[in-house]
């Protein structure tokens, strides 16, 4: 019985996992097509008006909401995909290992 729990344990965090996964690629191509569109109407607007190609294009009103919404797009990449330079799942080994061995410590001078 205890197999199958773990096993369905397991299946839950896979497809939660997935499911992850699939809200980020979701999140980029959304975040390339949309961010795509603006840009190209943005420098469409521009030249109509009589701006040439390059001041429109290296403008940084075509750029700022690629800027902005990739950094969101970049925590959600480190959220989806566990990458934290900081808080590490090794950190947090070492910090509950050291807070076990303290505990052990202040447990024994009372004994």
């Amino acid at each position: 019985m205890e197999i199958k729990e773990n096993d369905n344990r397991k299946l839950r965090r896979a497809k939660k996992r997935l499911q992850e996964l699939k809200g980020f690629y979701w999140h980029l191509a959304s975040y390339i097509g949309v961010n795509t569109f603006i840009s190209i109407n943005k420098i469409i607007r521009d030249l109509s008006d009589g701006e040439s190609f390059v001041a429109s294009f290296w403008d940084f009103g075509t750029f700022a909401v690629w800027l902005f919404w990739g950094i969101g797009l970049f925590f959600h990449s480190i959220k989806v995909f566990s990458i934290n330079p900081v808080f590490s799942k090794e950190w947090e080994e070492r910090q509950i290992k050291k807070y076990i061995e303290k505990d052990k410590r202040e447990a024994e001078k009372f004994k």
